[in-house]
């Protein structure tokens, strides 16, 4: 296996197993998927959150008005158009991406404490690197 494959099945496999440390919800991946966008980019429209995670605008209208109906997310009048609306979590949709970024976080420190120091300092030293990889633009030192 090459070292791109390689690198592939680990970050999936590390992906998937802090995934399953998260509490369960019943919203599935679509719905964590919107959530997730709201926090880190603020309100959006549905048009906005569609291209975002690359689902069709009516699937999109289906996760939000689920996620109203499960009271995690709620419309408001777009701030620039108030004819438009956007899509705002609630402080339940705030708590339920806390707690399962909490507990990913926790079991990620747990598997880091479990390894030996030279392969925690290995990571380390790969951290700008898997930034860069990720989108990130550091800057330069």
């Amino acid at each position: 296996m090459c070292s791109s494959d390689l690198l592939y099945v680990s970050l999936g496999r590390v992906v998937r197993s802090l995934r399953q440390e998260a509490p369960r919800s019943d919203i599935g991946p679509g719905g964590l998927s919107v959530l997730v966008t709201l926090d880190a980019h603020g309100p959006q429209r549905v048009g906005t959150l569609a291209e975002k995670i690359a689902v069709t605008a009516p699937s999109m209208t289906r996760i939000v008005n689920g996620l109203e109906a499960e009271g995690l997310v709620e419309r408001e009048p777009d701030p620039e158009d108030g004819r438009a609306q956007v899509v705002v979590p609630t402080k339940a949709g705030r708590a339920l991406i806390r707690s399962g970024q909490e507990a990913k976080l926790a079991a990620l420190r747990r598997r880091l404490d479990d390894l030996a120091p030279a392969d925690r300092d290995r990571l380390e030293a790969a951290l700008p690197a898997l930034e860069l990889l990720g989108g990130a633009h550091l800057a330069s030192s």
